[in-house]
């Protein structure tokens, strides 16, 4: 085949939308296969992501940070011996190994208004990344007179845990900071899943969820701001979940669409 045979790169006419999403669009055409760059871009993506869900997270360096941001921490484990069974067995993690159990039990009691509970989930990756910055955009919200208690830093966890652990330590509501499964633009997202009334055998439908929390999603004052709202208003209806409907940004629109007094 001489030169002036082989196909070349044909640009999608809508290429220029690819600056608005990192999803794939738009990809062009050699032929009737994908460009090469493409083909290596998504090979390297799939791997991130691969890797998110099996690389260890450094529980030394997490508390580390937190505690440098004034938080008390506490450290438990699921039932989950080790990564694989993490992905065989999900009911495992939702639940606390016997010794942590034990150790939330012999725990003075005191009163808890918001608890944070922080668990590996399917990326490490986002929890290392994402959890520290939140933290401290989370501290210019919280109510001052609320008792957070300690932060909990839960390996090998699933999104219930965090309620065994707030029911165990007697907290009024819980934030659940974990990493997220892995997308193909995004094997480090971070997700927050609040509940209110926490105890073991709440449903989805009990928790109010706060997705893709990372810089190129929902920044973390952003994340921060929606939480806290949401905590508040959970606190003042004594529900969450599906009975608790975000309106955090239309009272922002509302507040910034105001007229202002002159």
């Amino acid at each position: 085949m001489s030169d002036t045979d082989k196909p070349s790169l044909q640009q999608d006419p809508w290429y220029q939308l690819r600056r608005f999403t990192r999803a794939r669009i738009a990809l062009g055409r050699v032929g009737s296969s994908l460009p090469t760059k493409e083909v290596l871009d998504f090979g390297l993506s799939h791997a991130m992501a691969r890797d998110a869900v099996h690389l260890p997270l450094d529980v030394d360096a997490l508390e580390q940070s937190i505690q440098a941001l004034d938080y008390q921490t506490l450290r438990v484990q699921s039932r989950i011996p080790d990564r694989a069974s993490y992905l065989l067995r999900p009911d495992w993690g939702r639940r606390l190994h016997a010794d942590s159990l034990a150790k939330l039990q012999a725990l003075p009691k005191q009163p808890i208004d918001f608890l944070i509970v922080v668990g590996d989930g399917l990326s490490s990756l986002a929890v290392s990344r994402h959890v520290e910055p939140l933290l401290e955009a989370m501290k210019t919200y919280i109510p001052t007179e609320w008792n957070l208690g300690s932060v909990v830093i839960a390996s090998q966890a699933r999104v219930a845990i965090a309620d065994e652990v707030a029911e165990t330590l007697g907290a009024k509501m819980v934030a659940m900071l974990i990493g997220e499964r892995p997308g193909l633009s995004s094997p480090d997202s971070l997700g927050v899943y609040l509940t209110f009334n926490p105890h073991v055998g709440c449903s989805d439908a009990d928790r109010n969820c706060i997705s893709n929390v990372r810089p190129e999603g929902l920044v973390y004052d952003a994340a921060a701001k929606k939480l806290l709202w949401l905590a508040k208003e959970a606190l003042r209806l004594q529900v969450s979940g599906v009975a608790l409907k975000d309106e955090s940004d239309a009272v922002q629109i509302e507040v910034e669409d105001a007229p202002r007094l002159k």
